[in-house]
Formats: structure tokens, sequence, C-alpha cells
């Protein structure tokens, strides 16, 4: 099984049901480095940003599949006026490194790699974090819609990698403000160099307008989805948000995304 959806009771539970639908256990024990990317995006508490509890829940399965792995957790904030590492010490990230012996990586600051593809107009050359390419990348967003891009999902969630030294904004502007000229295309092309290998979804509560706020949805999504191929994932979460995801252009557009 490549997909599937539980229905919400408890992180642990849910995300644990999630992972031996999707045999887990058995992927997770030929990975020695794994990058958790999260949706850090500021120091709003969930539902804006994903809940360390349930990015604790997947430490719990891999350490319980593989104690030999090592587990980083990475983002690059968005807020112009915080680093990644004050947002990650808001959301209680810190305490979270501490009691699992897990790495806190920011992805604004780390190392960089430069690719270059022919079939990209936005990003013909792009330069991202090195960590993403010796890493198993699960990605880890909350269920929101989004004001430019339609849905923030697992496919829009790898914008959390870019770099503001090149894709930031200027006078104290977003720190992936590049992005929003072409989102959705900009979205597309950065998914062609490094898209998740694994993503799971919370949706226990939902954003039903924004992703900075807004009113929560009501009854709440109430579920967490999980999947190793991000454009089928992103599709159910659309459709949980009343969106239609053969109109959202960066979903509709990945069938062919790269997988490292």
């Amino acid at each position: 099984m490549d997909f599937s959806a539980r229905e919400f009771t408890s992180f642990h539970d849910s995300i644990s049901r999630v992972l031996d639908d999707l045999d887990f256990q058995t992927v997770v024990g030929k990975q020695a480095k794994i990058l958790i990317k999260p949706n850090c995006i500021n120091s709003s508490p969930p539902p804006v940003t994903t809940p360390v509890e349930c990015c604790e829940a997947i430490i719990r399965c891999i350490r319980d599949a593989s104690l030999d792995a090592h587990i980083v957790v990475g983002e690059g904030c968005g807020d112009s006026g915080r680093e990644t590492f004050e947002v990650f010490c808001d959301l209680g990230y810190d305490r979270l490194a501490r009691q699992y012996d897990v790495e806190l990586v920011d992805l604004n600051i780390e190392p960089l790699v430069a690719l270059s593809r022919d079939d990209c107009r936005i990003f013909p050359e792009i330069y991202l974090p090195e960590v993403l390419f010796d890493h198993y990348v699960i990605s880890v967003p909350v269920l929101k819609a989004h004001t430019l891009a339609s849905l923030t999902g697992t496919i829009k969630n790898m914008m959390g990698a870019a770099p503001p030294e090149y894709y930031g904004g200027h006078g104290g502007g977003w720190k992936k403000a590049f992005f929003h000229n072409n989102m959705q295309e900009s979205i597309i092309e950065l998914n062609r160099y490094r898209t998740a290998d694994l993503s799971i979804v919370d949706g226990s509560v939902g954003l039903a307008q924004s992703h900075l706020g807004g009113p929560a949805c009501d009854p709440p999504v109430n579920k967490i989805f999980g999947g190793y191929d991000a454009v089928r994932v992103d599709q159910a979460c659309a459709e949980f948000l009343g969106l239609r995801g053969e109109k959202i252009a960066h979903i509709q557009e990945s069938h062919s995304l790269s997988r490292n």
C-alpha cells in the first residue's frame, strides 16, 4: 500500500496505524539517515504549524523499527522577524530534540548544493540544502488552505527548504518571497529537484481559508494522511478541504516528481 488515511484519535495511535498500512518498518529499516520536515513557518501554534506531538509520534515509530537511524528535524522558517531555532523553541521542538536525542537543523543556513535541469523555467539552476540529498525525507505538513497556492500540503511544504540567501525577500520581506511571483510553477519545479520520500499530513483539525490563521475546519477533518506518492497525498488532502486537486496546478502538473 502506498497511501493511507486514518481517523484521528491521537497522534501516536493514528500515525502508527498509517505507518503500519504503509509497511513503514520495512522501509525505515533500510535508512541510515532520516530528515523529518515539519511546517514551522513561524511561531504560531497549531494548526498553523505542525504540532510537535505529530513529529514525536513519527520519531517513536522510527525508533521502534530502527535504533540505528540518525534522525534530524529540519526546517527553514519563513518569518522575517524570527530565526528557525527561535521558532523551534517557541513550538517545543527543543524539548523534543533533548528527549529523543535528535538533531535540529536550520535549513535556511545549511550548506548548499547547486543543481540544474533543462526542464525548469523558473529554476534552471537551484541551490538547496545538501542535507536533503543524503537523508530520507519525511514531509510532515499541516492540512491548510493557502491564499496563493490554494492548498499547502506535502508538495508545497518543501518550500521551507529554500535558502533565503537566494530566495528571500528584500527589505525585511518573507524569507521565501521569490516563490510568490510564480507560486504554482515554482512549487512544481522545486519538487522536480527534491520531493518527499514519505509524507505524513496532520489533518486532525485543518485550516479552512488561510495558511496563517483564520477559521479552523468545522467540523475538524479528523484525519491523518500518509503515503509515498506526494501527489496522491495532496489530492486526498485537497478533497477534504472541499478543493479539486485537478484545479490546483502544482498538484495536477506534478505527476513525474523526482524521488531521490
